[in-house]
Order: C-alpha cells, then structure tokens, then sequence
C-alpha cells in the first residue's frame, strides 16, 4: 500500500488533454471579461473548470488509478464515476451561458459554425435518444464481467472504455445543463432524463450487489488492499455509483424543480394571507 501511495501515472495523451482544456478555457474566459462581461465569467466558474480537470487529471493519474487497474474494483468504479459524470457535470456548469461559445478561439469557431453538415451531425448527436444509447450501451457492455476483465489487462481496450463513458457523459449532461442554452429539453424532458439515466444503471447496480464475486481479475488478487474480500469490494463498488447517481442526478432534478416548487410555496402562501384578510 505504501508503494502504490506513490505511484502516479503521468501518461503525455492525459496531460495534453488537460492542459488543452485548461488553455481553451482560459483564452475563452479572458476574451469574455476583456468584452466587460465579468458577470459572464467569474472566478467561480475558473475555479468549477479547474475542479472538473483536476479531478480528470487525478482520477487518470494518480494512485488510484493504479490501484483501479490491479486491486479493487470500487476504485475502478470510483474512476470511473470521477471522469464519466462528477467531473463532466462540473466542467458544463462552470462554461454554460456565452462561455461555451468563446471556448474555441473565432478563427476556428467561425468555420465550424457555418458547416451545415458538421452542424446537422452535431445536432443528432446531441439529441436524448442518442445521448442515452451512448450513454448505457458502453455501460452495460463494459460492466460485463469477460470485457470488464479484459479491458483492465489490456490498456489500449481500457483507454476506449475510459473515452466511451467520457463521451456518454458529455452527451447526457449536455442536456441536462444545457450550457449553450439550446433548449433541446423542456424541464420535465430533463427529469425524466435524469430519472431514465438512474434507472438504465440499475442492472449494473444489481450485478454488483449480487452476493458472489463476478470479476476475476479482482476476486483472483491475492493482495486484499485494506483487507476488503471479494464481495465486500463488488458491493462497494456498487454503493460507489448508488451514491454518486443519487448526488449528481438527484441534485440535477432537485435544481430544475426548485423554482416550481418555490413558486408553487408562495402562491400558496400568498392564497393563505388573502383568505386571512377576507376573513379580517
């Protein structure tokens, strides 16, 4: 355990990809208050994006990925809801509004925008059906014990199983927060997006509470790091993604209902003083 507490694993495709979203954040950010749109772009949304890429970067890099790859299948889990949901939720809320669009710099915007076929792809690709398939089909897929397996011995396969969850993630959450205001759902199209997301995980969630160990690649590791059996270590592993749906998703419909809810508390407030005064 000492060892791995040190073993970070600094791959340059990991890097590279962080330091080009930090970059494209900063010039988008810096471009936006120099138009005097601070309000636009305050230090609270840096501070979300370089949350949002940190995590990235030490959900890849540091040891827990080591001891994802070889040890504990709740670590793989713990990656795996780090890089396909936490940090992809924060990173969309910190450039929503017109910081999404000062993210690419205009002279590579500019023709993007006005390729039509580019944007009709864009536009089925972000649709919520595709959203969905991209976003459980990896997901069943990967959590099939033979290619979970697989993909932990073989790092190329575990490279695409990372980037598949990353890209259903994306897909999903860009709905749900919706930061370039495009409007694709209405706020009960977004729950029910949020509720379908949670319920599409269940059959996942059940293998993992299941009462055996389905896994070999981590049942068979004589190294029990911090003495978790087999089963103790899958059923973690599904408390792991319980928990982390209920955080991002249930706070995601508790956010989109919060101002039906307020509204409908003050029209019932304000119905109570107005009887108040007739009776008075």
């Amino acid at each position: 355990m000492i060892g791995l507490a040190s073993e970070w694993r600094i791959e340059t495709p990991v890097v590279a990809a962080c330091l080009l979203a930090l970059a494209l954040f900063a010039q988008g950010f810096f471009r936006l208050r120099r138009r005097g749109r601070k309000d636009l772009a305050g230090w609270d949304r840096a501070a979300l994006f370089l949350t949002a890429v940190g995590l990235t970067f030490l959900a890849l890099a540091s040891p827990l990925d080591a001891i994802a790859d070889d040890y504990l299948l709740s670590a793989h889990m713990l990656e795996h809801v780090v890089i396909g949901d936490l940090a992809i939720a924060l990173g969309m809320l910190a450039v929503r509004g017109p910081l999404t669009f000062f993210l690419l710099p205009a002279p590579v915007l500019s023709p993007l925008a006005h390729n039509r076929p580019l944007r009709a792809f864009l536009h089925w690709l972000t649709g919520p059906w595709v959203a969905l398939v991209v976003w459980t089909a990896p997901m069943w897929a990967w959590h099939v014990p033979r290619f979970y397996d697989y993909a932990a011995t073989h790092q190329t396969v575990h490279n695409l199983e990372h980037l598949s969850f990353m890209l259903g993630g994306i897909l999903v959450w860009n709905l749900l927060i919706d930061p370039a205001r495009t409007h694709r759902l209405t706020v009960p199209g977004k729950i029910l997006l949020a509720v379908a997301v949670f319920l599409l995980g269940d059959p996942v969630m059940a293998t993992l509470f299941s009462g055996g160990a389905n896994y070999p690649h981590y049942a068979a590791q004589p190294d029990r790091l911090l003495g978790l059996s087999p089963q103790v270590d899958q059923r973690l592993a599904g408390t792991v993604m319980l928990v982390e749906q209920i955080l991002t998703l249930g706070t995601c419909c508790a956010v989109l209902l919060w101002p039906y809810l307020k509204s409908g508390r003050i029209g019932a407030e304000e119905s109570a003083d107005a009887g108040l005064g007739c009776r008075g």
